[in-house]
């Protein structure tokens, strides 16, 4: 296999694309409203959902866990992985000493759980052009969830972190490079990666299934996928990330494979460092720790 795939293809137009992106989410009203009740149990937090309005104005709903003491904490987006359940505040979704915010990108409720069906998938949404696939809409929400969390008086604003597994650890990458809240962040097995070489294999498993497809069943599909896929490319997008960033591989990962993540880890502008797991693509007990020590580390 080529590995010239596994370089960054940056194509014409990507900086004044993202720019356009962040300044739409910027611009979006800022409308939301916690609920003031403990929706979830867990010790050492209170925890509130609450509903926002996303950048198309429709309701989008998401939780917020506070530390049971202290006044003014760091914080972290929790962006979730792929499919429209909702993340939980549980000990991957939360860490001691920080406040943690996350968002169902879906309408869905702040709690909402099911199991993936390729019936339910979005992959393919709109992936006709880069203005109009699903990623870009779920990156304004996702950036209208940070000016949220910055936004709580429980937060210290300027010590803010972006955090996610699969599709979340490549969404916090794309908050790192674009989103100038993000002081640090911690992506573990980033999704969308290297796609050129990707897609120059066999595709097997879904999600990812869902947008080949789509894209077999287009004029030109492949190749104007590809173009499609430039914009969001996760490598890409690394090479514009400056903020410190923490990034995991699972050694046998079928989903997000290590070649794809030491090819993100390699495109970083900012100071780095990678985590090799011998694990698949699954949260790993690990996380809980390094992931918190990288942002105590950044968050000062």
């Amino acid at each position: 296999m080529d590995e010239s795939l596994l370089k960054p293809f940056v194509p014409e137009g990507f900086d004044e694309f993202w720019a356009s992106t962040f300044e739409e989410a910027e611009a979006a009203p800022l409308d939301f409203t916690r609920s003031g009740t403990t929706d979830y149990l867990r010790t050492g937090f209170k925890i509130e959902s609450f509903i926002f309005r996303g950048v198309t104005g429709e309701a989008r709903y998401g939780w917020i866990a506070c530390p049971s003491e202290g006044t003014k904490n760091p914080g972290f987006l929790w962006v979730p992985p792929y499919g429209r359940w909702s993340m939980l505040p549980n000990e991957y979704g939360t860490r001691e000493g920080f406040v943690s915010l996350s968002v169902n990108l879906f309408g869905e409720s702040a709690f909402h759980q099911e199991d993936y069906v390729p019936s339910r998938g979005y992959f393919a949404e709109g992936a006709g052009s880069e203005s109009t696939w699903v990623f870009r809409r779920m990156f304004q929400d996702s950036v209208i969830a940070m000016r949220i969390l910055e936004a709580q008086p429980e937060v210290d604003a300027g010590r803010l972190a972006a955090m996610g597994l699969s599709q979340g650890g490549g969404i916090a990458i794309w908050l790192g490079a674009f989103c100038p809240r993000v002081r640090c962040v911690c992506a573990d097995f980033p999704f969308l990666s290297a796609m050129h070489w990707v897609l120059a294999h066999r595709i097997h498993r879904y999600p990812l299934k869902e947008l080949v497809e789509f894209a077999d069943h287009q004029p030109s599909g492949r190749e104007k996928l590809l173009k499609v896929l430039e914009f969001f490319d996760t490598v890409n997008v690394a090479t514009r990330c400056k903020v410190p960033t923490l990034v995991s591989a699972g050694l046998k990962d079928p989903a997000v494979k290590p070649e794809q993540v030491r090819a993100v880890f390699e495109a970083l502008a900012g100071e780095k460092e990678l985590a090799e797991i011998d694990y698949g693509h699954d949260w790993h007990p690990s996380m809980v720790d390094r992931n918190r020590g990288w942002m105590l580390r950044h968050l000062t």
